[in-house]
């Protein structure tokens, strides 16, 4: 690995890799704290949509591996603006070890990773998200203690979130059904490469009733109805998604240990009640944790 732009760009025994450091790098933590493995390495997080889990869980990962990250806010560089992608990342490139870079358009990750000396890391676009789906599958492995042959229900707008989610799911052999309203679909394109990407016969369902979707999973999984940079189309999101909200009802037609999961921040009350946010079957926050690790797997990876 070069770098980290997508999960569709990873083999599966990368993928498997990843989750692999990022459990042995969580117990080292938990039993007394993380080698030094990064010491004297720099990470800038160069961002272009704000985020909690994202900056924090980056910045306290490469702490914990010794080494140092510092924030570059939207207004610092206005990267594809003031100054040209090009050449913010090969600046940056003399700087530090590695970017970890939040953008709002994927070319922008690309050319990071074309034109800097240095590993670029995906922290979201508005293709992908693999940080957080990597992060997705360390907690499914965590508490289900396996990947192979379980079946994730993704309800809900078929975003970056869910691209990132499908791919994963393929390559590590689980089972993946995704509700989405018609218009807010995966394209044709994603669910052909989700069948290229299939491992240990993982297969995909693409439907519209989150009802059918649910049936026997053992995850559920949702985000957002509205993303950043989709502000103007909130009222029509509005009407079209609520049948798609994550509630008791629907959890109740899934397996009785299933796990439900978002990505975060939540608008509650909309894609998600309270009922099933704080509820039993909820591991919002466990999940939101293990960005830390699993993403400390990243960076050992690549800048170790």
């Amino acid at each position: 690995m070069k770098h980290f732009l997508s999960i569709a760009a990873l083999t599966p025994n990368e993928l498997l890799h990843l989750l692999d450091l990022g459990m042995r790098l969580k117990a080292e933590w938990r039993n007394g704290g993380n080698k030094p493995l990064l010491k004297g390495k720099s990470l800038a997080l160069l961002f272009q949509k704000p985020s909690l889990r994202t900056r924090v869980s980056f910045e306290m990962g490469m702490v914990h591996l010794g080494g140092y990250a510092f924030y570059l806010s939207p207004n610092e560089v206005k990267m594809g603006g003031r100054e040209s992608v090009a050449d913010v990342a090969r600046v940056l490139s003399g700087y530090v070890d590695g970017i970890m870079a939040r953008v709002f358009a994927h070319e922008h990750i690309l050319q990071l990773a074309e034109y800097g000396s240095v590993p670029v890391i995906n922290g979201l676009s508005d293709h992908s998200h693999p940080a957080q789906a990597l992060s997705d599958l360390f907690t499914i492995l965590e508490v289900k203690g396996k990947l192979e042959g379980l079946k994730l229900a993704y309800v809900g707008d078929g975003n970056n979130v869910a691209r990132s989610l499908l791919f994963g799911a393929m390559k590590v052999g689980m089972h993946m059904a995704i509700a989405s309203p018609p218009g807010y679909q995966l394209t044709d394109d994603d669910f052909r490469l989700a069948g290229e990407f299939s491992t240990h016969g993982a297969v995909v369902e693409r439907l519209e009733d989150p009802h059918q979707a649910v049936q026997e999973a053992d995850i559920i999984y949702t985000d957002v109805w509205t993303s950043m940079g989709q502000e103007a189309e909130t009222a029509e999101r509005l009407r079209i998604f609520p049948p798609y909200q994550v509630n008791q009802q629907l959890v109740n037609l899934a397996k009785p240990d299933c796990i439900v999961m978002h990505c975060l921040p939540a608008h509650r009350g909309e894609e998600i009640t309270d009922e099933v946010a704080d509820g039993p079957n909820s591991v919002l926050f466990p999940q939101a944790h293990n960005r830390l690790h699993a993403q400390k797997a990243i960076l050992v990876e690549l800048l170790g």
